[in-house]
């Protein structure tokens, strides 16, 4: 092995990050190996621990240049320096083994040509809990007394570095356990919150799981309002049963009735057989209507119908069909001002809105940001990324001071981008590349509702570089809800 470019400074240095970096108490025990063995120049080495069921006995928890068939061997060879180092607690230099008479006649040495070994203990306040053992097979005098200092303020720093590894991987652990507790309670798998404001959205649908009283689900885009519908679905005494999403703002109105209610072939072109609807589809369990707010009003009377009198008619035909359905509905427009303005039916607004679950936007629930990132986190560091462990407090710090407008579906594709652009097993706040200009965001104390709608989907707009379909896309809406809105705004100003 040539001599190492590491100085003691360095190498101390650079255990010190490994403190503040690193999680995984193997990946400490690793990394500090490496970093004594390059120092000192050694050629070989591992470190041992005690077991976590038996404080007598110890194990090997990292190993450098020993092969996994060698390992015993050289574990039955170091044993007696090992142990004397952990009944002693003092450190061990060897310099020339031949010559010290302490091992120079032990067989096993000889025959395994060690010349140098150099072997400190490990300790936790004063208690021993393992050893780092290195040595050298090619060269006489690899360790001097001048490398004590050094070797003792390692394993002061690994001690320190692995108890700091391990009560994250408790915390981490523990927090799992108390996340799948809450799930396990609540019954809500998917639906990650523990703030104040999740625990009453919680608490509501518990409320209305078993009953088939229709619920509307508002809030901003991106807030999760599909995955509480199949979570109300699913976890609901319709289990069983199907349950249908439908996207009100993606399906063209004239396409939309047949779609909802069926059609009788021959009703119109293109009806070359007789189809049943999604209403029909979903009988006896839920549809969820997606952006109701977005049906015409030719629409909006036909689906008043199926909620007053429990029936339907497909297109073209006069039978009326009975249907047993759960309807669940969601927006994100203000529908009481849409009913002002005309536009939506007040009648249809409380058939649908017997239950009204708010969910709120990630802004307004900044304790559950770290949390809802990890979730993420986990869920895209697979695979090829798997090595991508967590994330630095700088970026923690990043994710929660950041106003999020997109709320969880913006949270949940950066992090599916940062997963992808980190360069080794920590996210840093640079990864997330969050936008800069972070006052340009449409939120600001004392906006009215509308200018705030404006600025974000003008702003939208622009990161899109004008694409409709995209905006729309990213925004959760209709091309023709965007095409209205932009078409509303225009002024010789802009």
């Amino acid at each position: 092995m040539e001599s190492s470019d590491y100085s003691p400074f360095a190498a101390l240095s650079e255990i010190a990050l490994t403190i503040n970096s690193l999680q995984d108490p193997g990946e400490v025990l690793e990394r500090v190996l490496r970093v004594a063995v390059e120092t000192l120049d050694a050629e070989r080495g591992f470190v041992l621990l005690h077991r976590p069921e038996d404080d007598e006995l110890f194990e090997v928890r990292a190993q450098f240049n020993i092969a996994a068939d060698h390992l015993g061997e050289i574990m039955r060879i170091s044993t007696s320096v090992v142990r004397e180092v952990l009944d002693s607690g003092e450190p061990i230099l060897v310099f020339e083994t031949e010559n010290d008479g302490r091992y120079g006649s032990s067989e096993s040495i000889v025959i395994e040509k060690i010349q140098s070994i150099a072997c400190v203990p490990l300790k936790r306040k004063e208690k021993q809990i393992g050893a780092i053992y290195l040595d050298s097979v090619t060269r006489r005098g690899r360790f001097t007394p001048v490398h004590l200092p050094f070797l003792s303020a390692v394993a002061n720093q690994a001690a320190v570095a692995l108890e700091n590894a391990e009560l994250y991987q408790s915390l981490r652990d523990e927090n799992r356990r108390l996340r799948s507790e809450v799930q396990r309670m609540h019954g809500f798998e998917g639906i990650i919150g523990q703030s104040a404001a999740m625990r009453e959205v919680f608490e509501t649908m518990t409320q209305v799981l078993d009953t088939s009283a229709t619920v509307m689900l508002t809030g901003e885009s991106g807030t999760g309002k599909e995955l509480v519908a199949r979570a109300l679905h699913y976890n609901g005494e319709r289990r069983d049963k199907p349950f249908i999403a439908v996207f009100c703002g993606s399906i063209p109105e004239s396409l939309l009735e047949s779609e909802l209610f069926g059609h009788k072939k021959g009703s119109f072109t293109g009806a070359t057989a007789d189809k049943r609807g999604l209403f029909e589809a979903a009988n006896g369990g839920t549809i969820f209507l997606d952006e109701v707010s977005e049906l015409s009003a030719r629409m909006q009377t036909s689906l008043l119908r199926v909620l007053q009198e429990g029936e339907i008619k497909r297109v073209g035909e006069e039978t009326i069909r009975k249907i047993d359905v759960r309807v669940l509905s969601a927006t994100n427009r203000p529908l009481k001002e849409l009913i002002a303005e005309g536009d939506f039916r007040e009648d249809l607004y409380y058939r649908l809105n017997t239950i009204e679950i708010t969910l709120p936007p990630l802004r307004q629930r900044r304790s559950d940001v770290v949390l809802l990132a990890d979730h993420f986190l986990e869920r895209f560091a697979t695979g090829s990324r798997d090595y991508v462990k967590r994330f630095t407090i700088d970026a923690q710090t990043a994710l929660k001071s950041y106003p999020w407008p997109g709320n969880v579906r913006e949270l949940e594709n950066t992090i599916e981008r940062a997963v992808v652009l980190a360069k080794g097993e920590t996210i840093d706040a640079a990864d997330l590349r969050l936008p800069k200009d972070i006052d340009a965001l449409p939120y600001a104390p004392g906006l009215p509702l509308k200018e705030m709608e404006r600025r974000f989907v003008l702003q939208t707009m622009e990161a899109n570089d004008g694409n409709v379909t995209a905006t729309a896309e990213a925004l959760g809406v209709s091309r023709r809800w965007l095409h209205y809105r932009l078409k509303e705004w225009e002024s010789p100003d802009e």
